[in-house]
């Protein structure tokens, strides 16, 4: 019997018709012979009771620092684990035989880098054991144990990350991601109304739109997959459509330069004059590897050093900065906007595309760079959907087709 597994976020689990919907997917698994495997995101977003960061806002109004991690992880989790209960009930109301696995018998061990915890390795006999003895089993998503059995959090998206990984350990063939939207789509469609679903893309594309800002799925999750060759599929939990399908790039046959447009808001870019080869420089550079920020879009020039990072860490690159007596200008309020395609490399005039085409909606270009499928653009923030909607029709990718 193949296993599959199904993965629910947190607006699909919070309200009585996604939950309807689980049982319905559930009940049409089991009709085709298959095991189902459920694993569920805390309820809801931020704001509402059950949703992870209402649980992190409420513990960090009492006291904010390194020390409470371990129990801040432990707070966390408690929003699967309401989740997962509450949800086999349902299914339990159903005729269902259901078990909950959370914590340790889940068998996902880590280290102890709370709040983002790395996965050192994967023991899936408890779960087989239950997949064994009952109609279908659901997993708190999101969670580990590290060596000691102290529970850890895997990070934003670490319920996607969670599907993955048990599909690895437990050899399925494919994993089946649900939310809100129809699939992966070629930009964000609360920005662009034009914005299309992919049906198919490769791995590599959509990794690259996760880490450049796209929400649908998590970055991890897609390097996991890659790894196994386990097929993605991301749906929408309340419309019956067939959704989008990850899988290995040379399957992907796309006549399209650009995939899709992406974006990361609450950017700041720093800029400075200073000798790339001063002892000041190298103790900024090594500031920034000891506390942990990550800076991006980075233009290490003979006479002028750039580069960016989230508004979240500004304040302690600005303190670095005076503390080393380095002159800098800074702009908040950006948003870095980054297109994202195969076909981009090694063809000529496609950065020109982009600067000619923002030039023209009077969108001012602050910073840019590319790599080998990317090209990416700083921009102030408030002129985002209109450069999303510009790059967006100058590549037609409303016309995508696979």
């Amino acid at each position: 019997m193949d296993i599959v597994i199904q993965k629910y976020g947190g607006t699909s689990v919070a309200s009585a018709a996604g939950q309807h919907i689980m049982i319905n997917n559930v009940k049409a698994c089991i009709e085709k012979n298959e095991k189902p495997l459920i694993v569920v995101s805390a309820m809801g977003r931020k704001g509402d009771p059950y949703a992870t960061d209402t649980l992190i806002n409420l513990y960090q109004e009492i006291y904010k620092g390194e020390d409470i991690k371990a129990d801040q992880d432990l707070l966390m989790s408690c929003g699967e684990v309401i989740s997962a209960t509450l949800i086999a009930n349902r299914f339990r109301a159903q005729g269902l035989k259901t078990k909950v696995i959370s914590g340790q018998l889940l068998g996902i061990v880590t280290d102890d880098n709370y709040g983002n915890a790395n996965v050192l390795h994967v023991n899936p006999s408890k779960i087989r054991e239950a997949l064994s003895d009952y109609d279908l089993c659901v997993v708190t998503g999101f969670q580990g144990v590290t060596q000691d059995g102290f529970i850890t959090t895997l990070g934003r998206g670490g319920s996607d990350a969670t599907a993955v990984l048990l599909g690895e350990a437990l050899s399925v063939n494919r994993v089946e991601i649900y939310t809100d939207v129809d699939g992966v789509m070629t930009a964000d469609p609360r920005m662009v109304n034009r914005a299309k679903v992919l049906s198919e893309i490769s791995y590599e594309e959509v990794y690259q739109m996760a880490i450049d800002g796209a929400k649908v799925i998590d970055s991890k999750a897609i390097a996991i997959a890659k790894r196994a060759g386990i097929d993605l599929w991301v749906k929408n939990t309340f419309k019956d459509v067939p959704g989008t399908r990850i899988f290995k790039e040379t399957q992907v046959l796309r006549k399209a330069m650009v995939t899709a447009v992406t974006h990361k808001n609450d950017i700041v870019q720093f800029r400075f004059t200073i000798d790339g080869k001063s002892p000041m420089f190298d103790k900024l550079l090594d500031g920034l590897a000891e506390r942990k920020i990550s800076i991006d879009l980075i233009n290490f020039l003979v006479d002028e050093k750039l580069f960016t990072v989230s508004s979240d860490q500004s304040k302690d690159v600005s303190d670095m900065l005076e503390t080393y007596q380095i002159p800098y200008k800074h702009i908040a309020n950006c948003s870095k906007i980054t297109i994202i395609g195969p076909g981009i490399h090694g063809v000529p005039g496609v950065m020109r595309k982009v600067v000619k085409a923002l030039n023209q909606s009077q969108v001012e270009i602050l910073q840019t760079s590319d790599s080998y499928t990317t090209i990416s653009c700083l921009i102030h923030q408030e002129s985002l959907k209109k450069t999303l909607e510009t790059l967006h029709d100058v590549f037609e990718l409303h016309l995508t087709t696979l």
